[in-house]
């Protein structure tokens, strides 16, 4: 590895995601790269604005497509999943190159060893242009999961691949895709493998006041004594909501929950901040009631999260062959349904 940059500028670049569902699938690629050139432009305009020490670039989630609004999982990966050695990545990692920075985003990846579904993947690119970091999403409500293929997953990839966390001359990153902030176990998971910087590539509400999510990033923050560089995006274009639903507050948190700096609605750089590496170490090594860390006592925990299984791993596994099957929507909703059937029972709600 080369030197540690101790001190550094991050940036949250709030822009736009066009959508490409009614497109075809020739006009939807062609979209997408049209989108990547685009983001090589800010991305260059925003460091020459912000500063030569501009080291890492967060983008939005699913920034090159948008979301999908009624195609099957088939079309949807015909459409919009991108191959991990694809034209698209490789004109992300040119953009990496060029500038000089990380750059993390997230998008819809196709998997060969899993053909025909798709999994949501928030992916870091080093300056050098090569892919340190996959994340697979592992909760999602409409989509496959390596969860969903759970005992196939580990057998191709292995425990490790499931919480990655790269050690680079900027510090140890990890992601975290979209509403998986509200999951607290997920950024815990990567900062027990040594997080200290989590990327978080987020398309969720704009709200004046404190959002599920919104809050979720300081609580995240806090409990983990850990960066936080969360990237909304800047409007859904096309959409059949309002386009600035789903804008602003992109921002960067530090470990003590400060919020270094946030943005408004639209495309806009307004959120970049300093990290420091230094600070938040001599923090982390601080005895006291705010070292959070230090204070976990994870034995407590593990019988009971043992002992219950809520949402069933494998859904999408064929109990007869052994096989997994490319499901049709409507699998993830009635899942859900038989979930809350069980989950009344076993807690005896009425």
């Amino acid at each position: 590895m080369t030197k540690e940059t101790q001190h550094y500028m991050a940036l949250s670049l709030q822009l736009n995601c066009p959508t490409i569902n009614g497109l075809s699938v020739e006009d939807s690629r062609n979209s997408m790269m049209k989108t990547i050139e685009k983001i090589g432009f800010h991305v260059n305009g925003s460091k020459a604005l912000i500063g030569r020490d501009t080291k890492l670039v967060v983008l939005p989630e699913y920034f090159m497509t948008g979301y999908p609004l009624g195609e099957s999982i088939q079309e949807w990966t015909e459409k919009a999943a991108i191959e991990i050695d694809g034209a698209e990545y490789n004109a992300l990692s040119s953009i990496a190159q060029e500038n000089g920075v990380f750059l993390s985003g997230n998008a819809y990846e196709i998997d060969e060893h899993f053909p025909g579904l798709y999994f949501q993947t928030s992916f870091i690119i080093s300056p050098s242009g090569e892919v340190i970091l996959r994340y697979r999403r592992l909760i999602s409500l409409y989509a496959p999961t390596p969860h969903d293929v759970w005992d196939k997953y580990l057998e191709v990839y292995g425990e490790e691949s499931i919480f990655p966390v790269v050690d680079t001359e900027i510090g140890k990153l990890a992601c975290c895709a979209s509403e998986e902030i509200l999951y607290p176990e997920i950024c815990r998971a990567h900062t027990l493998r040594g997080a200290e910087i989590i990327l978080h590539s987020s398309s969720e509400v704009a709200s004046n006041d404190l959002t599920p999510k919104d809050v979720a990033k300081r609580a995240r923050a806090i409990e983990n004594l850990v960066y936080l560089v969360s990237c909304n995006s800047g409007g859904i274009i096309d959409s059949p909501i309002p386009t600035n639903s789903v804008d602003g507050m992109s921002k960067i948190i530090d470990y003590r929950g400060t919020v270094l700096a946030s943005s408004s609605i639209g495309e806009t750089m307004a959120s970049n901040a300093e990290i420091d590496l230094p600070a938040l170490r001599r923090y982390r090594n601080r005895p006291g009631m705010s070292n959070m860390l230090s204070r976990q006592r994870l034995e407590l925990f593990q019988g009971t999260y043992n002992s219950i299984s809520i949402y069933p791993p494998n859904s999408l596994i064929d109990k007869k062959t052994g096989d997994f099957f490319i499901p049709e929507r409507t699998h993830f909703s009635n899942t859900q349904k038989n979930v809350l059937d069980n989950l009344q029972k076993f807690l005896k709600s009425e």
